[in-house]
This record gives structure tokens, sequence and C-alpha cells, in this order.
């Protein structure tokens, strides 16, 4: 069997670190020899961040009763001797809980009440008020009191019908959902509304995110599970009991939930789990599992997925197979052969995404200092030329070579206006941007939907002011790329000019394309259709729900514009760099020329020291050249040098 997901993260975690070492270095480096100019600077500070601080969430989503948190037991946490997370008969996980790593905070399980849902702030606002959150402080190397203390995310509470409805647990519309009432009339709902866990668990300080997800009607009741948490994760991973294959509410959970964008089905491994229920005395090996084989066929084809990404495990006997060190029973288990699905699928998608932001990152960064390397040869060449010219010359030709240099210097000093002029229209243009993209028009856009959705009593016009909204937010996209194309048109003519007047090596950037942002909007508004059906009229109706819904979706509105506005301000500084970086260096050419003409006046033998003095500076610049391809090229290909048995493996399918 392949190397295991904890092997293969482990892995990921040591080349990254390694990787943004190095990235730090080379930014030493190039400001050592005067190659990093701000744009270059904030390119690598981005791209470093993006490697230290990766992260790669996986989540387990399920109904009830399924063994999700026996099967991240089994795969995250076995080391520990027992089970960490509650898996215990009956409903466990009774609110979304993640797990992390965060080192400013120290090892504990923070909780946040059920009663937050009676008011208006989404999730992400909550995680602002560390106050608000119940907070239990946890010992790593004492895994019993881990477990005990993890125990709490199964509490649960009794409370009124009326109660249960405000908190989106009791619906009028759908009576076979709601929870069994007791003989005092009251039902049990979830004591937490959201947990977060921050251990140091070697998975999680490498960047590894868990996400357990609690049964349908919580996953319908909290739309920031549906409309952030669960579409952000690089996968997921659907349980079904492979006694019962699909039911109607996993199924209700597969088209509801995890199958929005059709694009990314590659990224959802179902797995059926108790397949130790199937194990029968009186069934000869073979017969179990062709029964196992028609179930996985079976499953493959209700969820429209391929065969293989349904995989048979048995969570349970996983578990016990790793504590006791049995390998037969763990072969049998089938957790092996779902560990290598997940370290493929997840570690080959995450490092073919860092690889190409890696490969645009660099290459882009080699092409800036790639210039300002050149500009100098040129002024080298150019300097050589000149000193070349002037030997055997008398004095008042080297007096009129210091005067006609100096006219240069003036005339392109003047020309300085025209680049102003340049920038002031660039600046204009990018402040129509900001308006476009910023918080006040995300706002006003949104006004309409919010409009709607706080109306009294059943939202017939929701669905329409859904597509409104988003249409409007679509056309602003658009705005802003075309105000994009008009900068980099206006750019590259001047660019043109410049570089023929002043002989600089300018090349406008190219302008970041917004289509994947069109395409986060398409999956945020497809993710929001499974509310607008007349099954949540109900729901929408109740006030405290409809402003959970809106404010998730503006909270993730807001990434998707803060994130397209940080890669237009990147390219904007990277145009405005690269030409201060011609300038700068165009103006100690001047400098530098004025200074060996002086030298050469004051003594005869000045012109060849400094004649030798340039050719030393143009091997030093060839050197230099040299050193940032090797530097660069070994980050370049840092990626295909990791893991090379899962490069292969992905080959294979």
């Amino acid at each position: 069997m392949g190397t295991s997901f904890n092997e293969q993260f482990d892995q990921y975690g040591t080349w990254r670190r390694e990787f943004a070492l190095r990235l730090k270095l080379l930014a030493e480096w190039m400001k050592d020899h005067e190659l990093l100019d701000a744009a270059v600077e904030e390119r690598l500070q981005r791209l470093e961040a993006r490697v230290r601080a990766d992260k790669v969430m996986v989540a387990f989503v399920a109904e009830f009763s399924r063994g999700k948190s026996e099967l991240i037991n089994a795969i995250f946490f076995a080391g520990y001797g027992r089970r960490i997370m509650p898996a215990s008969a009956g409903r466990t996980t009774m609110c979304p809980t993640e797990m992390g790593y965060d080192a400013d905070v120290p090892p504990c399980l923070r909780l946040l009440p059920i009663e937050t849902r009676l008011h208006p702030q989404s999730l992400m606002e909550w995680r602002m008020v560390p106050e608000k959150w119940t907070r239990i402080d946890l010992d790593v190397n004492d895994p019993k009191q881990l477990s005990t203390a993890l125990e709490k995310v199964a509490e649960t509470r009794r409370v009124t019908q009326d109660d249960a409805r405000s908190l989106g647990f009791w619906q009028l519309e759908a009576p076979e959902d709601n929870p069994m009432v007791d003989a005092q009339g009251l039902v049990e709902v979830p004591r937490w509304r959201h947990a977060l866990i921050n251990i140091a668990h070697p998975l999680l300080k490498q960047g590894l995110v868990i996400l357990d997800t609690p049964g349908l009607n919580a996953i319908g009741a909290e739309p920031e599970l549906t409309v952030s948490l669960i579409p952000q994760a690089h996968a997921i991973v659907f349980l079904l009991g492979a006694d019962t294959g699909v039911t109607k509410s996993d199924l209700s959970i597969w088209r509801e939930h995890l199958v929005n964008d059709s694009n990314d089905i590659s990224t959802r491994l179902v797995v059926l789990n108790k397949i130790d229920t199937l194990w029968d005395a009186l069934s000869s090996p073979a017969q179990v599992q062709a029964q196992i084989e028609r179930q996985r066929a079976s499953t493959a084809e209700i969820l429209g997925i391929p065969v293989q990404q349904v995989i048979p495990v048995s969570a349970q006997k996983g578990l016990v197979a790793k504590v006791t060190d049995d390998a037969a029973l763990l072969e049998l288990s089938c957790l092996p052969a779902l560990e290598e699905a997940l370290s493929q699928g997840i570690m080959g998608q995450r490092q073919k995404m860092l690889g190409a932001a890696v490969f645009s990152g660099i290459s882009e960064l080699r092409t800036e200092a790639g210039r300002v390397i050149n500009i100098r040869r040129c002024d080298l060449t150019e300097q050589m030329l000149e000193l070349k010219g002037l030997q055997g010359k008398n004095s008042p030709v080297i007096k009129s070579m210091r005067s006609r240099i100096s006219q240069e210097q003036t005339e392109f000093d003047l020309g300085g206006a025209k680049i102003h002029a340049v920038r002031s229209v660039h600046l204009k243009l990018l402040r129509e941007v900001f308006s476009l993209l910023g918080p006040t028009a995300l706002k006003k856009e949104m006004a309409q939907l919010t409009a709607v959705l706080q109306q009294k009593g059943l939202k017939l016009g929701v669905k329409r002011a859904y597509g409104d909204t988003f249409e409007q937010l679509r056309a602003s996209l658009r705005k802003v790329q075309a105000i994009s194309e008009e900068i980099q048109s206006m750019l590259a003519a001047t660019f043109r000019q410049l570089n023929a007047e002043h002989g600089f090596s300018l090349q406008a950037p190219t302008e970041p394309s917004l289509a994947g942002y069109r395409h986060d909007l398409d999956l945020v508004e497809r993710s929001h259709l499974q509310y607008l059906g007349i099954g949540n009229a109900f729901r929408l109706a109740q006030p405290e729900f409809a402003d959970r819904l809106v404010r998730a979706l503006s909270t993730r509105l807001r990434a998707i514009h803060e994130a397209a506005l940080a890669d237009i301000e990147l390219w904007s500084k990277s145009a405005a760099a690269q030409l201060d970086a011609q300038l700068r260096e165009r103006r100690r050419n001047f400098a530098r020329r004025l200074e060996a003409i002086d030298r050469i006046q004051q003594a005869s033998g000045g012109l060849d020291d400094r004649i030798s003095e340039i050719q030393a500076r143009g091997d030093a610049l060839q050197q230099l050249e040299a050193k940032l391809s090797e530097l660069t090229d070994y980050l370049i290909n840092a990626t295909d040098r990791v893991r090379p048995e899962t490069t292969r493996a992905l080959e294979r399918v």
C-alpha cells in the first residue's frame, strides 16, 4: 500500500517550511543586490505567507450515526491509543466541530452556545468575540483528559418546541425530520452551536483543518456551513452506512450541500462505512466482497460519481487494528485504501495548486529582476562605448562629452512630467475600481436582497432578488475587468513610448483575470439556491434565519471582493515598481557617466582604469544573473521534487 495520508501530509509540511525559508533567503539576497523593488517584495511576501500558512481543510459530512467521528479517530488520532473524538452509539457530534492549530492560542476547546442563533451575528463575527465562547483547556499529553473534554461537543439540552423552532431545529413543514418530544413536551437540541478545537497534533500543526459536521437538520439550519465552510473545503468525505446504502436523508445532503459544483466532483470521496456489519460467518469472503461491490456500484450510480470514488471501510476495525498493531485486521478494514485516496487526491491537488502559484510568482519575479539586470548591462555597454570613444581624445572633446551627458540628463528629467500625468490617470482609474469592489458598493448592491429577506412572512420574491443581486455583482466585475483593460492599454502605450525615447525595457504586466472570481460568485449563488425553494419557505420566514443567511452571504462576498482587489493592487504596484526601478537605474547611470568623465579629466590614467572597472562590473553582473537563475530555478522546480510517489500514483490514475 502507498504512503499513508499522515505520512504524505508530514512530508508536505516539511517541504512547505523548507520552501518558505528559501523564499525568505531569496528576498534577502535580492535586497543585498538592489533587485528587490516594492512589487517584487510584496510578491515574495505573499508567496511565502501562502506557502508557510497553507491550510488544507477536509470536511467530514454525513447524517447522524454514520461513523464520522470514529473515522476521524482512525485516520488522525489512532496514535493516542484510544478514541479522542466521542464515537459511542447514537448521536455524538451534535454541533459542527473544527479542529486546527493556532500557535498563538493555548490548547483548548471553545464552544459557542446554541442561544447565539437567536442573534443576527454570523459565525465569523462570533469568532471575533472570544469571551462569548466557553473555553476548556486541553492537555495534549493526557489522552484521557483530552477525550473527556471533547465529549462536551455531544452535549444537549431540552427546550420547548417554540424554542426549538427559533433555534432552527423544529419545522412544521417537515415533521418527520423533527426531534422526538418527551413526556414533558420538550425536545432535545445541541447545547452548542459551533466548536473549535486547538491542539498541537502533528498534522494540525502542518496546516490540516478537520471539519466534522452533524446531520442534515443541523447543516440546513446553519447557513455559514453551506455557503462558506463546506464549499471552501479542499476535500469532502461523505459517509454512508454500508448496510443501508443511500437513504433519503443521505441523498438530501448530497444533492443540497455537496454537488453544487459539478466540475468539482473529484474532490468528493464517498465512504461506505461499517462494512464489518456485512461480515457474516455464514457467507464466504468472496460472497461478502461481492455484496460490498454491489453496494459500491449502486451508490456510485445513485450519486452520479465514478465507482472508484466510493470506498468501503470499517472505521471501527481500522482504529482497533492501528491501536493493537494488527496488520491483517487493518488490511481487512480497507482503511489504508481510503488513506491512500485522501493522500493522492488532497495532497496531489494542493501540490498542483501551490506549484502553479509558485511557478507563476517566481517566473514573474525573475522577469522583473531580469529587466533590472538587463538595464544595468545596457548602461554598462553604453558607458563602455562612450569611454572607448574618448581614447586618444584631447581635453576639449572630453569636456564636450560631459556637456552632452548633462544635457541628456536635463531632457530626461523634463520627461518626468509626462510620466506623472500617466500615473495620475492610472490612479484615477484605480480609484474607480476600488469604489466598484469596496465595502460600500457591496452593501449597496445587496440592499434589495436584504430588504426582501427582512420582509415579514413568506418571501415570495426572494429568488428574483437573489438573481438580481448576483447579476449586479457580476456586472461590477465585468466593469472592473473593462477598466483594467483600459489601464493595460494605457500602460502598454506609455511603456512603448518610454522604451523608444529612453531605451527602457518596460513591459506592462498582464492584467489580472477576474474570471475565477466570477466563477466563485456562481458557486456562492448556487450554494444559496437550496434555501430558496418552497421546502425552505417557512425557514426563510423566520427573521433570525433570514438575517443569518444574508450575513453569511455578505461575509463570503466580501472575501471574494477583497481577494480580487488584492490581485489588482499587486498588478498595479508591479507596473509602477517596474517604472520606478528603470527610472532609478537610468538616473544612477547618468551619475556614473558624469563621475567617469570627471575622473578622466583629473588623471591621465583614469580612462583605462574606468574601462577596466566597467569590464569587472560586467563580469559581476553576469554572475549575478547566473545566481538569480540558479536560485529561482530551484524554487520553480521544487514542487516536482516533493513526493514523487504521489506524482506517479496520480499519473496512474
